[in-house]
């Protein structure tokens, strides 16, 4: 599965808008917008997040599962697990 962070940070890294990611993948803008609003993992159909994952992939995107670790030795970004103690974020 896809989260939204994940989502808008490929995106990012591909260096495309909301736009031209949905012609790269064959769906509607507000498709890739609601996916994009999503709280977590992406919500869609089964067909939709298909499309979407295969097109982030042919791009060069490499999907990383929390505790996955990433063999394809490209560039990427990934966030760190939170702490579990009391103490706020930095800002």
């Amino acid at each position: 599965m896809i989260t939204a962070p994940q989502l808008r940070a490929a995106r990012a890294l591909l260096g495309l808008d909301q736009r031209q990611l949905a012609e790269l993948c064959g769906l509607s803008v507000p498709t890739i917008q609601r996916m994009e609003a999503s709280d977590g993992t992406v919500r869609g159909t089964v067909d939709s997040l298909m499309k979407l994952i295969e097109a982030l992939e042919r791009s060069g995107i490499e999907l990383i599962s929390e505790g996955q670790t990433s063999g394809g030795g490209g560039r990427g970004v990934r966030l760190k697990s939170q702490p579990a103690t009391s103490e706020p974020a930095l800002p």
